[in-house]
């Protein structure tokens, strides 16, 4: 692989802000193209190479698109970069931890289709996600050879009037050109939506490789075999294109800014009700429900948004618990080592 620049690999100033002259002449820049159980894959100035984990460093905590500091004498990472932008979601089972799914990345193309698989409570779900990881959104809607589409973008529009939108067949030669005003040098975008909808195809397009798809099923035109695990590839002219696999289950923690943004329309009108804990039910003055009754906002996306709040809340509460009860044994070591220490 030919080696590439740090400037083509996405590197700018808000990373290099965070190394001194020292690191520079002792570690390199590396960005992480790919997180194994006991290494990561990694590309820098000089080429692509396997860097080894540190104790402290679990590769849960390192997700496709970071950036590390890797020494090159011992060929291991030694330091992770703080991110610009990352999209994470609670990992099943586990309240109190994160699971991270991209890093520094540009955009994001929230995929969906012009199929029954089309939701827009899901799609809600994806959008908090990416504001609350401050990465602009983007809306690719597939299959459009399979319906008419306008009927579709004008439901997007519903669920996100500032949203860019675009409607094409994945598979149609101009595919990936319809994506290329978000692409780049220097630029990494990632895929995000349900198995099936396309995103690999889209990829294959945009990068030129041949990643496997397979058939589609005739009955809810999903795809059988579909991405399985995150990777960073080159897009030819520039750029770089994150695959993710497709996810069914999105649950939210600490996200309460990024739901709000994802319903701003809800959100401002919230500003002006007249209690602060307003639930934005029976009480007088709300300003959400006036909005509704005047038909100026959708109760059923209202409803969206409050249970999307109740949720985030319940996960996050639920996390903080959980972390809360990790820390109190740890504490009740240091307590018993100090008195042990001062007996």
């Amino acid at each position: 692989m030919t080696p590439h620049s740090l400037a083509s690999l996405g590197w700018s100033d808000d990373f290099l802000r965070q190394i001194s002259a020292e690191d520079l002449a002792s570690f390199a820049p590396a960005r992480v193209t790919g997180v194994r159980r006991d290494r990561l894959s990694v590309l820098t100035a000089d080429g692509p190479a396997e860097l080894r984990l540190p104790p402290d460093l679990p590769a849960g905590d390192v997700a496709v698109g970071d950036w590390v500091l890797a020494d090159p004498a011992t060929r291991r990472a030694t330091r992770l970069l703080d991110r610009r932008s990352c999209i994470f979601r609670r990992a099943a089972g586990e309240a109190s931890r994160e699971q991270l799914i991209v890093a520094n990345v540009d955009s994001v193309f929230i995929t969906t289709s012009c199929t029954g698989e089309f939701n827009e409570a899901r799609l809600e779900r994806y959008l908090a996600l990416a504001h609350a990881g401050g990465v602009p959104p983007v809306f690719v809607l597939t299959k459009a050879d399979h319906a008419a589409p306008d009927a579709y973008l004008d439901r997007l529009r519903a669920i996100g009037p500032a949203v860019p939108a675009v409607a094409l067949n994945a598979k149609a030669p101009g595919a990936a050109g319809a994506l290329m005003p978000w692409c780049g040098p220097g630029k990494t975008v990632a895929f995000l939506g349900m198995s099936g909808v396309g995103k690999s195809t889209l990829a294959s397009a945009l990068t030129g490789i041949d990643l496997d798809t397979g058939a589609v099923r005739e009955d809810d035109m999903r795809g059988r075999h579909t991405t399985t695990a995150r990777e960073m590839y080159a897009i030819p002219g520039g750029g770089w294109l994150i695959d993710t696999p497709g996810m069914r289950e999105l649950r939210l923690t600490d996200m309460a800014e990024g739901i709000d943004a994802a319903f701003a329309e809800i959100a401002d009108l919230a500003e002006h009700c007249r209690f602060r804990d307003c639930t934005h039910g029976p009480e007088p003055g709300c300003a959400v429900q006036a909005a509704v009754k005047a038909g100026e906002v959708d109760a059923v996306r209202v409803e969206r948004w409050k249970k999307l709040h109740e949720e985030n809340a319940g996960h996050t509460a639920s996390a903080a618990e959980r972390r809360r009860k990790g820390k109190a044994p740890a504490q009740r070591v240091k307590q018993a080592k100090r008195a042990d220490g001062e007996a």
